[in-house]
């Protein structure tokens, strides 16, 4: 790892051990993100494997230690995922086929956000992918308000932090740790811990419910690691009048694809 411009020893390994861990930060947030999405070989490959747990959780311990990381190998203890129809099976009976499962993975259908501030709520969020120079992927129609699509969003960001400290470009990496703070105080941080919790309690003992449990733990975590306000351990339900909200264009597996990747700097 090389960090250009004239910097002492001490600081250059400072960059660089904060470069690391937002790697590790990247991964977890990465890992997330499929996690919640609709299950597929690739989620029984990366979070069920053997190999790539173990490197999951040695990115997860320098960011909160054993615990974490000791969430982070649960998951390939599982037995949802041995095979894909069991987790297709658990899938849907977690999150069910409509954004009112009894744990709905949509930011917007939780707190006192009404059915008229919803799309105003999904802006927003899209207003931080567009400053960034986001692309989404106009053929699918996920919500943007996913907690998949976020996860992703925060896993380009530390990419991008990652990058910018690797470059020695501190206006670069103060714009993506501003976006990230906000972002987290906003959106991810004050729904999310709450959102892993509903997991947790819908889905005792299985794939899910550890990937709730952890994702609570990480996003708390995360939280203080950047000072951001983190939400409330519980939040209610909207109003079931709210699901009538449209979805939205756009979807989380392809929401990183930037135009200009992390070498464009962002307008925030």
């Amino acid at each position: 790892m090389r960090v250009r411009g004239a910097m002492s020893e001490s600081t250059l390994d400072r960059a660089a051990s904060a470069a690391d861990i937002s790697l590790c930060r990247c991964a977890l947030y990465t890992a997330l993100s499929l996690g919640f999405q609709a299950p597929s070989e690739e989620t029984i490959a990366r979070l069920g494997g053997a190999d790539s747990i173990d490197a999951l959780a040695d990115a997860a311990a320098p960011i909160d230690g054993q615990p974490l990381a000791g969430l982070v190998r649960r998951l390939a203890q599982m037995r949802d995922t041995s095979a894909l129809r069991l987790l297709e099976a658990a899938y849907r009976r977690v999150f069910g086929h409509t954004s009112r499962g009894v744990a709905p993975p949509y930011e917007t259908e939780y707190g006192d956000i009404g059915i008229f501030l919803q799309p105003q709520e999904m802006g927003d969020i899209g207003a931080f992918f567009r400053a960034f120079g986001l692309v989404l992927d106009s053929s699918q129609h996920e919500r943007i308000d996913h907690i998949s699509c976020e996860c992703e969003f925060m896993a380009f960001l530390c990419r991008k932090q990652a990058y910018a400290l690797e470059s020695d470009d501190p206006v670069m990496g103060e714009q993506t740790v501003k976006a990230q703070r906000l972002f987290l105080r906003e959106h991810l941080g004050r729904f999310g811990p709450a959102f892993g919790r509903r997991v947790r309690r819908e889905a005792p003992d299985s794939f899910y419910g550890v990937l709730g449990e952890l994702c609570t733990a990480f996003l708390e975590a995360d939280c203080r690691f950047l000072d951001a306000p983190c939400g409330p351990q519980f939040l209610q339900l909207c109003p079931d009048s709210t699901q009538n909200v449209p979805m939205a264009c756009g979807s989380c597996t392809e929401l990183c694809e930037a135009r200009d990747d992390t070498a464009s700097e962002s307008p925030l």
